[in-house]
């Protein structure tokens, strides 16, 4: 199976993968999970009040829009559901 091709010193290269798309997926999502938490974590590091200043609305503002990303990174793991027009 011919894999992914990346760029190495300014030219492509591209090589063999026996990766199955499965494989792919979890290597792939365990990074990227792995990623977002430990930002998550850093984002927690301010909630220090000795060293940053930040408002209630601040806060809500913040999680709010994370909250909301993650509803909409959800939805595209979900099944679409076909969508009929009537008059």
């Amino acid at each position: 199976m011919e894999g992914w091709s990346r760029r190495k010193k300014g030219r492509i290269v591209m090589h063999e993968t026996k990766e199955t798309p499965e494989e792919r997926f979890r290597r792939l999502a365990t990074k990227r999970t792995n990623y977002i938490l430990d930002g998550l974590r850093r984002l927690g590091n301010l909630s220090n009040r000795m060293n940053y200043r930040y408002s209630e609305e601040d806060v809500e503002r913040i999680f709010t829009t994370i909250y909301e990303t993650v509803g909409d990174i959800e939805a595209q793991f979900s099944p679409k559901k076909e969508q009929k027009f009537e008059l």
